[in-house]
């Protein structure tokens, strides 16, 4: 699989750089419109998204160096290259997350409804971005073989692009990013819904991204390890755990007891 999109010689774009851009893109558009219905200043979300985007980014690469840093400890120039892979969206949540509080509560806007409204285009941006790791020949699951992959009906581009170094590999990225896709459709349902409360739509994300992110880990050959643990479970064990209490506050007398679409 050719990880180059265009290489016109001084300068290369990468479909990794292409996948990031294009999820990055729509799951702006999706939190823009979103914000539109209600009102919300679409400077104070435009700014919001141009100024998460990279902050994310360098929580993601930094998340990924620090459990991997024995790869870059000789050539540290390399931390730069994001182009070739290596983002860990654990360290891109919690870091974009970080920011988005402090910039929404400096506009004095309510944190957790731009958390609700920024989940959608989270989700949207992993449904779209994992293709980037397809391209890439990474973040695959164990060996298998043509039959196995054959009888899952996968494209035949997919199954060629899952051929790497004379094996078959299982191909977790398509596995997540329809995990996602399904997420995502049920987030839009439920975000319509005259019940839903604030809290409610982020918490069902940080759960259902969390067990799916959990079950698949299991599968990947790469996973960054802290001694024998999988670092991106136990991050999936802390996402549920927080979704779990963001669905059931809203029993209390508290911020989350407003419905989402007042």
């Amino acid at each position: 699989m050719n990880n180059i999109l265009v290489d016109l010689g001084f300068i290369q774009i990468y479909w990794y750089s292409v996948m990031l851009f294009i999820g990055f893109l729509l799951g702006g558009y999706l939190l823009l419109r979103e914000a539109r219905r209600f009102g919300i200043s679409e400077e104070f979300i435009i700014n919001l998204f141009f100024y998460t985007i990279p902050i994310a980014i360098i929580g993601a690469r930094l998340y990924y160096v620090a459990f991997n840093f024995d790869l870059y400890r000789d050539n540290p120039i390399d931390i730069l290259k994001v182009w070739e892979g290596g983002l860990a969206i654990h360290g891109g949540i919690l870091f974009g997350l970080i920011f988005i509080i402090f910039y929404t509560k400096k506009h004095q806007y309510n944190v957790i409804k731009i958390m609700d409204m920024a989940s959608v285009g989270l989700i949207t941006g992993q449904i779209i971005g994992r293709w980037g790791n397809f391209f890439n020949g990474e973040a695959h699951g164990p060996a298998t073989t043509l039959e196995i992959l054959q009888k899952l009906h996968l494209p035949d581009f997919i199954i060629k692009g899952m051929y790497i170094n004379g094996t078959y590999y299982h191909p977790t990225f398509l596995y997540e990013s329809v995990w996602n896709l399904i997420g995502l459709i049920i987030m839009l349902i439920i975000r319509r819904t005259k019940r839903i409360k604030i809290g409610q739509i982020s918490g069902f994300y940080m759960i259902w991204y969390g067990i799916g992110r959990f079950m698949i880990e299991s599968l990947r050959t790469d996973a960054l390890m802290f001694k024998d643990l999988r670092v991106a479970q136990i991050a999936s064990i802390i996402l549920i755990v927080v979704g779990i209490i963001f669905v059931l506050m809203n029993a209390f007398k508290t911020k989350f007891e407003a419905r989402y679409n007042e």
